[in-house]
């Protein structure tokens, strides 16, 4: 490692990975410093039930590829690992309506749908976003229940960052930047992809931006975590940083004139709000403001019944717009990842706690065998299937440095919450077709407390400080050769998954920036 760098890049996510290349091909020095772990497809978890490679929780020495996060008014599901989330999110890459674009802190900066288009097709190249080419036991039953409701022109293939090539697990070489990338196997269908896809077909941002932005001279410093970035004089910042992976690190100190946040709404919030007190007294008062989730709903489909195979296809394949603020899609699991039966008990849509635990109550009482069928099913995975509703209603939520860590306080609207009722009407039109019933996590079903795969915002958009943490081209107000590319920087609620739109957005920023002198 150098003792300077041009820029120093605070997460390898979308957004990370995104700035990473676009600055390198600049001509700039660049470092790219992850708290999480190098995982090649050999390394991930067969399923599941391998905790210390699926999840990520250093104080028990678990160093997995997704971090489940709990707050007052959400759960929160994020991914860590070089490569950010691209390694364990599934795959789907939908562009937001129109909407998004014109809404939020940023609609008055910019006609963001003619800006943004040029760099949404830049963004779907590099990922490899292909149309899903077949459909299994789960996307039917969807698109059934889309025929059923007359809605079955809004039910489609999703599109996705995977490489299907002609035939299942053929070796290909690299199929998308003229041999300069890796070498790819095309998609099996395994269901494998939440966990890490193990087939070589994913197209995570290992094989795409990083791959090409270590060619240039990008150095990437895994199992380290930023917790200092102090501006000095006129030559840029000092970062201070530490090894996540161990209980009694030292830390470190490396010089650069530029930084770009990009760890996420959970690193790069919690980091600003620890450092507004200290080392960057001049960042917005906007900082943890303008939280969003999708306004989200996850539902679990479990049938005891060994006819379907739910694990056949890839994570998201399908998609159905319920209507035109309300978007659903089948999730799944690879054969043998169960864990998530461990947290699940039965759904219940009732928003008066004493109601719903009585009819939690009742429903297991009147219909205790096939409860208990449910509860023992084998592989948990082949006879499930998780419904993911996303909905492009605003609220939003503050979050607040506290003692211990970040606390989440209500904004403006109302409070996220897991009653979605056309969320619980269709997944009973769901559990109905396969003889199944509906489950959700424990804390959805006893608290209220939604989970949220798309937790995005905090540090919005703005025309000036007192309405953005940055302005128009990702630049942090008060600071010089500062930026924000991650989900926190996503001003309004997309309604849909959101690593499109971060890759679109970051490609936009980086294209401000001049070439190196």
């Amino acid at each position: 490692m150098k003792e300077n760098y041009d820029y120093i890049i605070i997460g390898s996510g979308f957004g990370g990975s995104v700035s990473a290349l676009r600055l390198a091909e600049k001509g700039y020095s660049v470092l790219v410093i992850e708290k999480g772990k190098w995982y090649k497809a050999k390394d991930f978890p067969k399923t599941n039930w391998n905790l210390r490679k699926w999840i990520w929780l250093p104080t028990f020495k678990f160093f997995g590829i997704m971090k489940m996060t709990y707050y007052r008014h959400l759960a929160i599901l994020s991914g860590v690992g070089v490569g950010g989330g691209s390694l364990v999110y599934a795959n789907t890459l939908p562009k937001p309506k129109s909407k998004f674009f014109e809404s939020g802190s940023w609609a008055e900066l910019e006609n963001w749908e003619k800006s943004l288009k040029p760099f949404y097709k830049t963004a779907l190249k590099m990922l490899g976003a292909e149309k899903n080419p077949k459909f299994f036991d789960a996307d039917d039953v969807l698109k059934e229940i889309a025929k059923n409701n007359g809605l079955e022109d809004k039910f489609d293939t999703t599109n996705v960052a995977v490489f299907f090539g002609e035939k299942e697990n053929q070796k290909h070489k690299d199929p998308y930047f003229d041999g300069k990338g890796p070498e790819r196997v095309s998609c099996n269908f395994c269901g494998k992809c939440m966990t890490g896809c193990p087939n070589n077909s994913k197209n995570t941002l290992d094989k795409n931006y990083l791959y090409l932005a270590q060619q240039l001279g990008v150095e990437i410093l895994a199992e380290n975590e930023v917790i200092d970035v102090l501006p000095i004089a006129e030559t840029g910042y000092e970062i201070t940083y530490k090894e996540s992976t161990k209980y009694f690190a030292k830390t470190k100190k490396i010089k650069s004139k530029g930084v770009v946040f990009a760890g996420g709404v959970l690193g790069t919030v919690s980091l600003m709000l620890k450092l507004k007190e200290s080392s960057l007294p001049n960042l917005s008062d906007m900082v943890g403001k303008d939280v969003r989730s999708n306004n989200e709903a996850l539902i679990t489909i479990v049938t005891p019944d060994k006819i379907k195979d739910f694990t056949k296809g890839v994570a998201i394949a399908s998609i159905l717009d319920l209507d035109e603020h309300t978007h659903i899609e089948s999730v799944r699991y690879g054969r043998g990842s169960g864990f998530w039966r461990t947290l699940l008990i039965p759904s219940v849509n009732e928003t008066n706690f004493f109601m719903r635990i009585l009819k939690l109550v009742f429903s297991i009482i009147i219909n205790p065998i096939k409860w208990f069928k449910i509860f023992v099913v084998k592989d948990f995975a082949k006879h499930s299937t998780v419904l993911l509703f996303m909905q492009n209603l605003d609220s939003t939520l503050r979050f607040k440095k506290s003692w211990f860590r970040m606390s989440s306080h209500i904004s403006k609207g109302k409070a996220p919450t897991a009653f979605i009722p056309e969320a619980h009407k269709i997944a009973n039109e769901f559990a109905e077709k396969v003889n199944g019933k509906p489950m959700s996590i424990f804390s959805e079903t006893l608290t209220g407390i939604p989970s949220t795969a798309h937790i995005l915002g905090g540090a919005v958009m703005g025309r000036n400080e007192n309405i953005g943490v940055i302005d128009k081209y990702n630049r942090v107000y008060g600071y010089s050769k500062m930026y924000i590319c991650d989900g926190s920087m996503i001003s309004a609620n997309p309604g849909v998954n959101p690593s499109l739109s971060i890759t679109a957005i970051s490609e936009r920023a980086m294209s401000f920036i001049k070439e190196k002198e």
